[in-house]
């Protein structure tokens, strides 16, 4: 499947097969595809939650409106960031670069976010979900449903998965085999509503 058919056939699933069973060695393919997806000086901020638990899994959907998908799919993931990855080390991010491209980098990153609370979590939210959309397509070339969620309760779920003070939740993704066929999408706006060009009217 090229990138392409996959943007094209990739569906909201809502209905998985609750005893299909991913490999460890999908799931790694996957989280690995999904490490590649692009952050803003190269912070990798996201942190993905595996839920593997039954248990919690149970926990969790209660605190998302009961919705199936959160027990069913193969394979839950809490897309989260580290509001503050920015700071931690970030010697890391840059270690296979030039020295010239670090020293420019290092202090430039530190500019950028140092107290600046909205740029921290508008920063989180964009990583999270360009990795999210990366997560689903990698998973549609595998021949995996997905499902894009983000009706749930926030803190509920942060107390569940004990996320910590500097850590945001952006949404879930659940991946599985679907058992039922999702609607007909529900309708396309025009591109000329949604593609503008040079500036609005």
């Amino acid at each position: 499947m090229n990138v392409s058919q996959a943007i094209e056939t990739r569906r909201a699933i809502k209905n998985f097969d609750p005893h299909h069973v991913m490999q460890d060695s999908e799931i790694e393919r996957l989280m690995s595809l999904a490490m590649l997806s692009p952050t803003a000086f190269n912070i990798q901020n996201w942190r993905f939650v595996l839920v593997r638990d039954p248990e919690l899994r149970r926990q969790i959907r209660a605190a998302a409106w009961d919705q199936p998908q959160v027990t069913d799919a193969s394979l839950l993931v809490i897309f989260t960031a580290d509001l503050k990855a920015w700071a931690k080390r970030p010697e890391r991010y840059w270690q296979n670069a030039p020295a010239e491209v670090r020293d420019y980098l290092l202090p430039a990153l530190d500019q950028y976010y140092r107290g600046k609370d909205q740029v921290e979590r508008d920063e989180a939210m964009r990583s999270c979900g360009m990795a999210a959309m990366t997560l689903m397509l990698a998973a549609q070339e595998m021949g995996y449903d997905s499902c894009p969620m983000d009706g749930f309760d926030f803190d509920a779920v942060g107390k569940l998965i004990n996320l910590p003070t500097d850590h945001v939740i952006a949404m879930f993704v659940a991946i599985g085999k679907k058992i039922r066929e999702p609607w007909p999408r529900g309708g396309q706006l025009p591109m000329q509503e949604v593609v503008v060009t040079d500036r609005f009217q």
